[in-house]
């Protein structure tokens, strides 16, 4: 059995043999795109290699379990996942400063977060987590809540909640890193391996509870460990770049002391 709270140096595949089947609460996979030209992005067949991701992750998660897969908006069409796990939604990342300039078609300007779970239902759901500021205005949301098929019918739920909203499944809140983030570990890894602690944070906080575990497969500088130290869940990290273990674990000894110097 792999040690726990750290990342490992290794092929993903392997390491992942070593993991005791239905053991695992949240799967977090931000892998390869099969876009760019990096020797770790170079994959014939996104569609088929993250089917293979499926089948291989299914049998790791518990029962209600959830996986969240980055991709691009092709990243699971053309594939049956269907006797794996169940596709809950398929969240866009939106990112409208993105510099590039199409040509001969329009500018891609998200990201993909594909959400399964095993089974028909969730493990846990930790709306009150996650939620967002309201966009309305209180006085129109409050002339909403008062027709008769909110106050008398079966949208009664929708009525205002002071905590904030549910964030939906267009994330436009969040921005990618910049040369500039303090979060930057390095400009190799900026946009292609980094995201935003913030985006990491949002699925661990409603996918998971304090104890349960996480696993990280494509690891890269470590986001999601240091999340998951921060939030008390426990994690297991894959990483085949050595240099990105060494950057990742030592973000995570960092980021243990600061926790303890601030408590």
């Amino acid at each position: 059995m792999l040690e726990r709270n750290t990342i490992h140096c290794g092929d993903m595949f392997n390491l992942l043999k070593e993991i005791k089947d239905a053991s695992v609460d949240l799967i977090v996979c931000d892998g390869p795109y099969g876009i760019t030209g990096n020797s770790w992005d170079e994959i014939s067949s996104i569609q088929e290699f993250n089917l293979t991701l499926i089948q291989n992750f299914a049998p790791k998660l518990k029962a209600g379990g959830a996986l969240y897969l980055f991709g691009k908006p092709d990243c699971i069409d053309f594939i049956d996942y269907r006797e794996y796990l169940s596709l809950r939604s398929k969240i866009v990342w939106y990112q409208p400063s993105r510099l590039a300039q199409g040509r001969i078609n329009y500018t891609n300007n998200y990201d993909i977060i594909c959400y399964f779970i095993k089974g028909k239902k969730p493990r846990c759901y930790n709306l009150d987590a996650i939620r967002v500021s309201q966009l309305v205005e209180l006085a129109h949301r409050s002339r909403c809540e008062n027709v008769p098929s909110v106050t008398n019918g079966k949208f009664g739920k929708t009525k205002y909640n002071p905590k904030g909203k549910n964030p939906g499944d267009v994330w436009g809140d969040i921005k990618q890193l910049t040369y500039k983030s303090k979060e930057l570990v390095s400009r190799k890894a900026l946009n292609t391996i980094q995201k935003p602690e913030r985006l990491i944070e949002r699925i661990v906080l409603a996918s998971s509870s304090p104890g349960d575990l996480v696993l990280d497969p494509f690891a890269g500088v470590g986001t999601c460990p240091v999340v998951c130290q921060r939030h008390q869940r426990d994690f297991i990290g894959f990483e085949i770049e050595p240099s990105f273990v060494k950057a990742g674990n030592k973000r995570l000894r960092e980021s243990g002391n600061e926790s303890y110097l601030s408590l």
